[in-house]
């Protein structure tokens, strides 16, 4: 009996582990059907986690564009930069005659650490990790150029090699640095713990254009194995990166040197806080040039100030305000500029005392000599007689003032025209009490030079695919509105031209004999930080010009300010603008000295390619073209300038022959580009130093031509 009972047992046990055992083995089976099935386990999606570990994603990094000025000066360009990496890992090394990893530690730091300018303990910091494949050496590693590059590939050090990138290259320092602002590396992390550096723009056009500017990198997407390598005979996708777009602006070389020099010279002779010149194209609104000082090196971003005075930073601009204040009270119809008024002092009602500069003002004048004496007494008269808040306030907005022009800048400021009660409305008309930014005035400007119609001014001549040259955006003179009638244009601008060039006016300091330049001085007093009112310093002022150069048939529109010019100084913003004026007018040749009625001959060249020389040189100089050939061949293979541009007598042309000997020109007086251009064909490397045309060059003429050889033009403006 006890013998079956020990058999019942058994029995029971054994189909209880049975039970059990297929209990288990049933769990298994279900979860491996859910691990084979599921798309997602305990919130982690199993293909992504798998692809992660089998797929590498290369990226491949679109090329920066390029922003050139108007006469296609490089302003902003990519450049090589190279991450220095060293190879820890042994197994790289299948040759122990040729090794690819670092063999001796010690000796790679002693020869490194004096090129990289960090300590030999540091790099030996670097070549100890354990366990790695490679490492890299920190920021004194990265952004190496290339002859930091070919002086470490000259040590001949196993193990050490280079990851080529690019970085942001500005080759005229801080020339138009606002307008250009910067890009620098933008350093990210991968998914695979890897570091992706990128160019971002970060001011001025490169941030405000950074998309189109950067392009679209594209990708190479393979299969890789347990150490990251690609697995032999598998599939690769891959998608070409679309390199950025070239930028091409309205800022024009010479004449942006003309003010930067202006600015330079003015830093070194004067105290003030801030000093600020725009130019724009007077038939266009583009913007010839855009300049602060103090200004910065974009390639070292030594900046004091972030924001672009002449587009971001807006502040009561004075007497300038006069000119618009006086064109409102014109096209109501009601203006005689022979009506008089009492100068000196005037009383609101509440009692409050505005004077003129010359509190003792100039007696009973008419509204016309109140302009050109700035007299505030006389726009508040005009003000109280002729216009009301309402009005002033819609002709302001009417001319763009406290709304964005739309520039293709970041940061544009709207400033502030708001002003209600007597005194603040009396302030306006003056210029105080308000806010502006020299962009809004200029476009207020052009409708001095249009007869009458606003422009949009602009600083995007063109944008280019570089790949294909298709031009996908093109900058133009565009119409904002219709703002004043001729009849109130030219009596404006007779007014400015009484203010420069008549004897004891606010302008006189500006007036250059024989250059027909008008304008309109303003004196801004600078309000407390705690709105208490005025400071009354000497110094505490931004004194202003709103110009326009010639007053017949108008090439530029000016305007310029500086802060706190060192005890009220007005020497300082007369003499920069004088020395551009003058400058300005030798480059359009409109100055006393050089104008010219002249007929000028235009041609357009046609193409000597395949011609004899002889033919060719005979036809060209019978047209009074200055004719250089060069090589010995009878021959012309190639020309410059090319076939379909305009040229005129006394151009340069050269006309490249079938011959070997080839011979560098003399291409001194010509413009940085067409030497270029003419150089570059030939087969040289050229290296630019300065801007505007070529003074001197380092290979002299007659230097036997050898492909690739580099040659350095010294630019210097022509004056």
């Amino acid at each position: 009996m006890k013998k079956k009972k020990r058999t019942s047992n058994n029995i029971r046990y054994s189909k209880i582990v049975t039970a059990v055992a297929l209990f288990l083995f049933a769990v298994m089976i279900a979860r491996l059907a859910q691990l084979a099935l599921a798309t997602e386990i305990d919130d982690t999606n199993l293909q992504a986690l798998a692809k992660q570990r089998t797929t590498k994603t290369d990226i491949i990094q679109a090329e920066r564009g390029t922003i050139y000025s108007a006469d296609n000066e490089v302003l902003a360009q990519n450049v090589s930069s190279y991450k220095l990496i060293a190879y820890l890992d042994e197994s790289r090394t299948t040759d122990p005659d040729n090794p690819k990893h670092v063999v001796n530690k010690e000796e790679t730091a002693s020869k490194l650490a004096p090129i990289l300018g960090i300590s030999e303990e540091e790099i030996l910091g670097y070549l100890s990790k354990e366990g790695i494949y490679q490492t890299e050496f920190g920021s004194a590693g990265k952004g190496l150029t290339e002859l930091t590059k070919e002086k470490i590939e000259e040590l001949n050090l196993p193990g050490i090699d280079f990851i080529e990138s690019y970085k942001r290259y500005y080759p005229k320092g801080d020339f138009a640095s606002y307008v250009l602002g910067y890009a620098k590396d933008d350093i990210t992390t991968n998914e695979e713990g890897e570091e992706e550096t990128t160019i971002k723009g970060e001011m001025g056009i490169e941030k405000y254009y950074d998309s189109t500017l950067k392009g679209e990198d594209g990708y190479t997407t393979y299969q890789k194995d347990l150490r990251g390598y690609k697995i032999a005979g598998t599939n690769e996708i891959s998608k070409d990166a679309s390199d950025g777009k070239d930028i091409y602006l309205t800022i024009n070389s010479s004449i942006q040197f003309f003010v930067e020099q202006a600015l330079n010279e003015a830093e070194e002779n004067y105290n003030y806080e801030w000093f600020t010149i725009m130019i724009a194209d007077a038939s266009t609104g583009a913007i010839l040039a855009s300049s602060t000082s103090p200004s910065f090196d974009p390639n070292v971003r030594d900046i004091t100030n972030y924001l672009d005075l002449n587009v971001a930073s807006p502040y009561e601009p004075g007497s300038t305000m006069k000119i618009f204040t006086y064109m409102a009270a014109m096209e109501q119809g009601t203006y005689d500029g022979n009506e008089t008024y009492h100068s000196g002092v005037y009383v609101t009602s509440d009692g409050t005392e505005i004077g003129d500069w010359n509190r003792a003002g100039w007696g009973d004048i008419t509204f016309d000599r109140g302009f050109a004496l700035s007299s505030n007494v006389g726009v508040i008269n005009l003000i109280d007689r002729h216009l009301s808040a309402d009005i002033l306030r819609s002709y302001f907005k009417k001319l763009g003032f406290g709304k964005k022009t739309g520039i293709e800048l970041p940061n544009e400021a709207k400033g502030k025209i708001g002003f209600k009660y007597e005194t603040e409305i009396f302030n306006a008309g003056f210029g105080q009490g308000i806010t502006t930014t020299p962009v809004q005035n200029i476009q207020a400007l052009t409708s001095l030079t249009n007869g009458g119609v606003m422009l949009k001014p602009y600083l995007v001549e063109k944008i280019v695919d570089p790949d294909t040259g298709e031009i996908v955006y093109e900058g133009k003179r565009t119409e904002v509105d219709t703002v004043a009638s001729e009849t109130t244009v030219n009596k404006i601008k007779d007014l400015m031209w009484e203010t420069v060039n008549t004897s004891g006016m606010t302008g006189t300091g500006y007036r250059l004999e024989g250059y027909d330049l008008i304008g309109k001085t303003g004196t801004a007093q600078i309000a407390s930080e705690d709105g208490s009112g005025y400071l009354t310093g000497a110094s505490d002022i931004i004194s202003s010009f709103a110009g326009i150069y010639p007053k017949d048939d108008p090439k530029v529109i000016i305007y310029a300010s500086v802060k706190r010019p060192e005890g009220g100084n007005q020497k300082v913003i007369w003499q920069a603008i004088k020395d551009i004026v003058v400058n300005i007018s030798k480059y359009y040749g409109t100055d006393p000295e050089t104008a010219s009625t002249l007929e000028i001959t235009e041609y357009e060249l046609t193409s000597y390619q395949n011609e004899t020389v002889t033919t060719a040189k005979s036809e060209l100089e019978s047209m009074g073209l200055n004719v250089t050939v060069i090589g010995s061949g009878d021959k012309v293979i190639n020309q410059y300038p090319n076939k379909g541009e305009m040229i005129t007598a006394g151009t340069k042309v050269f006309l490249i022959t079938n011959g070997d000997n080839l011979l560098i020109p003399n291409v001194v007086g010509l413009s940085s580009k067409q030497a270029e251009d003419i150089l570059r064909l030939l087969g040289l490397s050229v290296k630019l130093e300065g801007n505007g045309y070529v003074t001197a060059q380092s290979l002299a003429e007659g230097t036997p031509v050898t492909k690739g050889t580099e040659i350095t033009l010294n630019l210097a403006p022509k004056f």
